[in-house]
Order: structure tokens, then sequence, then C-alpha cells
């Protein structure tokens, strides 16, 4: 195989930009729930289905993705959709109701999942003229922006700065970053024949030569994926949303502490992610995911039979490091489905997953109003036993190829 070039590097490098500039607007939001919460004055209950308004705009904008992607490419879409995503992040600074908390939430939500998927179609387009596994280093990147965000806002939080003005220079930075890097992302059409390389060449005859639309078994097979994305979106969720809740209103933390609940998730996950793409060649995404579901499980079960700050950040960070290959190794699959127009598998899996995050919020705050936050976040060891029990349907190990 032979080395890519510097134009290929360059690229891969705006991919991993665009990730990570993505991850920190998101995480910059998440150390100002409580205090949204408190200064809205907000049930558990009532919190939760607020929070869901960002899975719904998700839901509503998603199913657009591969439309846009194929009219105006993939680089283009995940740079403007960065762009719109800061503004609902400014949006959640300036609420100072129920409703537009809600409203900018969903607003976020759908500029998100657009980004989302436009940055990992364009990051697939990247690693198939690679010809080798670099999807798991953009997310372990997408990781480090969460961890740089979340560490911005718990600072921001620390020094009393306000929402506003926070969420507002935090949005824009990122933004211009994310402008800043389009010059050096791929160009040409999203389905260019020249973009596999050896190793990816008899994948991309299998993507070419797609017709007839998927088979019954094909459809069963998405549908394993999608519960594994639903599986890594229940435990990214309890880390985003309830993770400071949980630390601050039930362990006493204080702000500045109970912001490191999420930062351990996203901190271990992209350590995971970080050696996910090692792993994966030599184990196979099946064992991998494996190992982690068991990781994810025992680690928070713990914490939650046990529960102290310490421990609870611990769990947490096992919960990330259990489920860092999880979501990349849904994608690739759902990317490889037969008779799905390119970008459509993938477009499934991301809007469907995020069904994961509609639904999570309000039923862990419904259970913790019924009984406690403790109880609700039984959902994270929940989401390990579904990883173990849907991996089968990942890919195993792959046999050497010579030259690479």
């Amino acid at each position: 195989m032979t080395s890519p070039d510097q134009t290929l590097r360059r690229a891969r490098v705006a991919v991993a930009v665009l990730f990570l500039t993505n991850g920190a607007i998101f995480a910059n939001v998440l150390p100002r729930y409580p205090g949204v919460k408190d200064d809205l004055e907000l049930t558990n209950a009532s919190y939760g289905f607020a929070i869901a308004a960002l899975p719904v705009g998700s839901l509503v904008a998603g199913l657009a993705a591969a439309v846009l992607i194929r009219r105006f490419r993939s680089s283009r879409v995940a740079v403007v959709g960065t762009i719109f995503t800061g503004i609902g992040a400014f949006g959640i600074g300036l609420a100072p109701t129920l409703a537009s908390f809600a409203a900018a939430l969903f607003l976020l939500g759908a500029m998100d999942a657009i980004t989302d998927v436009a940055q990992n179609a364009h990051g697939l387009r990247v690693q198939r003229r690679y010809g080798r596994s670099i999807l798991n280093s953009f997310h372990a990147v997408w990781s480090a922006g969460a961890v740089l965000g979340g560490l911005m806002g718990a600072g921001a939080v620390a020094l009393g700065l306000s929402r506003a003005v926070h969420l507002g220079l935090s949005s824009a930075l990122f933004a211009l970053v994310a402008v800043a890097a389009f010059p050096f992302l791929l160009r040409g059409p999203e389905a260019d024949p020249l973009e596999p390389t050896e190793a990816g060449a008899a994948s991309a005859v299998r993507r070419l030569s797609r017709g007839g639309g998927p088979t019954p078994r094909t459809l069963l097979v998405l549908g394993a994926l999608v519960l594994l994305g639903v599986a890594d979106a229940l435990v990214e969720d309890a880390g985003s949303t309830w993770a400071a809740v949980y630390l601050s209103d039930s362990l006493g933390a204080p702000g500045s502490i109970a912001a490191f609940g999420y930062v351990a998730l996203v901190g271990a996950q992209f350590v995971g992610r970080l050696l996910g793409d090692r792993l994966v060649d030599r184990f196979g995404q099946r064992a991998v995911v494996r190992v982690g579901g068991l990781i994810t499980t025992v680690g928070m079960g713990a914490a939650l039979a046990l529960p102290t700050v310490p421990g609870t950040i611990a769990g947490f960070a096992a919960a990330g490091f259990g489920v860092a290959t999880v979501f990349p190794a849904a994608m690739h699959g759902a990317d490889e489905l037969p008779g799905f127009k390119p970008g459509t598998g993938l477009m499934l899996l991301t809007w469907l997953t995020r069904v994961g995050f509609l639904v999570s919020p309000p039923i862990v705050g419904l259970v913790a109003d019924a009984t406690s936050l403790r109880v609700g976040l039984l959902v994270v060891p929940l989401a390990g036993i579904t990883m173990l029990a849907f991996a089968g349907v990942l890919e195993g190990r792959r046999r050497p190829q010579s030259g690479s």
C-alpha cells in the first residue's frame, strides 16, 4: 500500500479539526446544565423532557443529511453545520425560559445531526483512500474536543462567567476554526471512483454495485447496528445530561467538580479511541466491542453499587472507555451494507441511533423522580449488556494483507 500523499494527510488533519470543533462546542454547554436547571427551577422530569428537545431536533433534521451531502458535498455541509451548531449553543446561553431553552436545544440537535453525518461521511472518504482504519482516530479527536469543551465550561462556571458570554465566545471560536479547515478537505464528488486504494478496492466495488434494495437480512443487521448505536447513546447521554446533576444533587459535589463526571467519560473515551484503530486492526471490531461492553457493565455497575464522588467519576470513565469504539464500528458496518445508496446506510444508523438520545433523558428523569437518579443511571450497565449481546454483527478480525 502506498503512503498517503500530502493532500490526503492534510485532509485527514482537517477532518480531525472538524471533529474537535464539534465535540468542543457541544461539551461547552454541558457544565451549564445544572445552572440552567436551577435557574429555571426544573424538576428532574421537566429537565429530562427539555433535554429531549435536542434529540428531537436531531431526528427531524437528520434525514436531510444524506440529501444535503449529495447536493452540496460533505465538506461544505460539515462546516456550515458547525457554524449553526454554535448558534444553537449560544441560544442556550441566552435562554430565559423553559420554552426558549428547549427551542435552543432543538436547534443545537438539528444542526449537530447534520454536521455529525457530514463529518463522518468525509472521514470515511479519507479512510477509503488510506485503505486502513482511521475512523476511530477522528472520534478520539472528538472526545479530545469534548474534554477541552468540558474543561472550558467548568472554568467558565468557576470564574462566574454568564452563560451568554461563555457560550457566545466558545461557539464563535470553534466555528472560525472549522471555517479555517475547509480549504484542506477533499474536493470532488462524494462518489469519487479514485478514492479507494488497494485495501479498500473490494469495498468500493461493493459500494458502487449496490442495487435492488436491502434484503431482509440486511435490515436485521442494520437493526442490530442501531441497537449498538443506541447503547452508545445511552452511555454518552448519561454522561452529558446526568453526570453533573447526579454528582451535584445526589452526591453533593460542587459545580466545578461535578463537571468532571462528563470530562472523565470523554477523556477515557479519547484514550480508548486513540488505541481503537490498532486494537480493531489486530483483534477485530467484534472482540473489541465485547470487551468494552464488559468494562462498561462492571465499571458503572460498581460505581452505582458503592456511590462516592471519586468512584462515580471513575465509573463514568470506565463507561467512556468501554464504548469508545462502538459507534465508529457501527458506522463502518452501516456504511458497508449492500442495497443502499451511498451515505444512506450511515444516515439511517445515525438517525435511528438518536432515538436513544430522545428516550433516555425523559426515562431517566421519570425514574429519578419516582425512585432516585442512582436507579435511573442503571441504563449505563444495561447499555454494556446490550453491547455484549449484539457485537456479533460486527466485523471480526481481518486476515493480514500483503504490503499493508
